[in-house]
């Protein structure tokens, strides 16, 4: 099997294309698959993320503290912006397109074997984690694809289980409240797991209390972020964990929130090492963090910017951080798509505070057209709104009416980001 084998591979088990409709969450499939597979996800350490907004860019600061300290870290993340090899990553380096063709054509080899057909995800997760046992990495940096009880990558035993923060996520699945989702989130804690929890809420922290764990770490009591300014480029931050206060932290990515998903990740770190991380570790560690497609600034002149809030609590912080840090002297240009119903999505982006909205079709079967992302625009009260067919017409035609003053926000979904990432770069002047 070469890659584009590979790919067809998954296309061909990817159940929503198949379908029209996304499976009920279940572990045993998976479970069956990894269980043929000798169960690779035991061969080593596991720090699993999950959480409704933050998990990619906690489990990359993790990952990047794991790596300053010396150790060979797995990294499994969902979805990519570009590429599927951005989801298997070893040492932050995505997988190459022959190993990630040798482990699909594993998990094709055992489906027989196992007697389960996995769906796209399934497949993808197991073929991470045999990777990750292949390549012998000390610990793996797991984040949750769907809330975390039956999710695909729950098969794996946290050693540190993180929780983000809880909202209303996936709720086909979970709810109708928030204490729904958080007990579906808490899944992933173990008994053995120390269990390093965002979250602020204290009825949902007792939610997430109901699974027993090792040890408990909570935002507020245990870990905070002390201080959290505005630096060129980022942030700097003053974190206390449960061991040491870390002064004057720098962290190269954009917005408040990212200095809070910092004290976060630094408390797993130390949860997994169950010591203190020496400064120049976490320096170099925090340094060595990017996160495409997070709020992410392409250009200069015009500010074209890509971020992947995919949910309406991302994409008010994604307002937030845009008009409080990079407002321009300019037009404001929104380009836009999402997943869900886009009502809530713009209303959250703030889009009548912007001067052109551009609405488009992510490129996602899951995809709201660009019509009804362009009619709940008008219907929000947006002055002026345009509609194309895909990210990357939108992006360009953002870029040809903008002028240096201007800013371009391209934002609605990760699948959003990855296009508009690559349209914006090719047609950059």
């Amino acid at each position: 099997m070469d890659f584009g084998e590979a790919l067809a591979y998954l296309d061909d088990h990817a159940s929503y294309n198949n379908t029209g409709r996304i499976e009920s969450p279940t572990i045993d499939r998976i479970a069956r698959l990894v269980g043929a597979m000798g169960d690779p996800q035991l061969a080593y350490p596991v720090i699993h993320v999950t959480g409704t907004n933050g998990k990619g860019s906690t489990s990359q600061m993790i990952t990047r503290l794991l790596m300053a300290n010396g150790l060979q870290v797995g990294t499994y993340t969902s979805p990519h912006l570009e590429r599927i090899n951005e989801r298997i990553a070893r040492n932050a380096e995505p997988i190459p397109d022959d190993d990630f063709a040798e482990q699909i054509a594993a998990v094709a080899d055992l489906e027989g074997l196992a007697g389960v057909r996995p769906n796209y995800f399934e497949a993808v997760t197991a073929a991470a984690l045999r990777y990750f046992a292949d390549t012998a990495v000390d610990v793996a940096v797991v984040e949750v694809g769907l809330l975390g009880r039956w999710d695909a990558t729950n098969v794996v035993d946290a050693q540190v289980a993180v929780v983000t923060n809880i909202g209303m996520d996936h709720n086909e699945f979970a709810g109708p409240t928030l204490a729904d989702v958080a007990r579906e989130k808490s899944g992933i804690i173990k008994p053995g797991s120390a269990a390093v929890i965002g979250e602020l809420d204290p009825a949902l922290v007792d939610v997430l209390a109901e699974q027993p764990a090792a040890t408990r770490l909570l935002r507020g009591a245990d870990f905070e972020t002390a201080g959290n300014q505005l630096a060129l480029g980022g942030r700097l931050v003053d974190i206390r964990t449960p061991t040491t206060i870390y002064p004057e932290v720098f962290v190269p990515l954009h917005g408040a929130h990212q200095g809070d998903n910092a004290s976060l990740a630094l408390t797993a770190a130390e949860a997994f090492f169950a010591a203190p991380l020496s400064p120049d570790v976490v320096n170099e560690g925090f340094a060595m963090v990017t996160m495409p497609g997070r709020f992410e600034v392409l250009t200069h002149q015009p500010l074209a910017i890509v971020d992947g809030a995919h949910n309406p609590a991302g994409g008010d912080t994604c307002a937030q951080v845009f008009f409080d840090n990079f407002d321009p002297e300019g037009r404001r240009i929104l380009v836009v798509g999402t997943l869900r119903e886009p009502k809530a999505m713009l209303e959250a982006l703030r889009a009548d505070e912007f001067d052109v909205v551009i609405a488009c079709t992510a490129p996602s079967p899951r995809a709201a057209d660009a019509a009804a992302v362009a009619k709940a625009a008008v219907e929000l009260g947006c002055d002026e709104v345009l509609a194309f067919d895909t990210v990357e017409e939108g992006c360009r035609a953002a870029l040809r009416g903008a002028d240096g003053d201007d800013a371009i926000l391209a934002t609605g979904s990760l699948y959003v980001a990855g296009a508009a990432r690559g349209a914006i770069l090719k047609y950059s002047p």
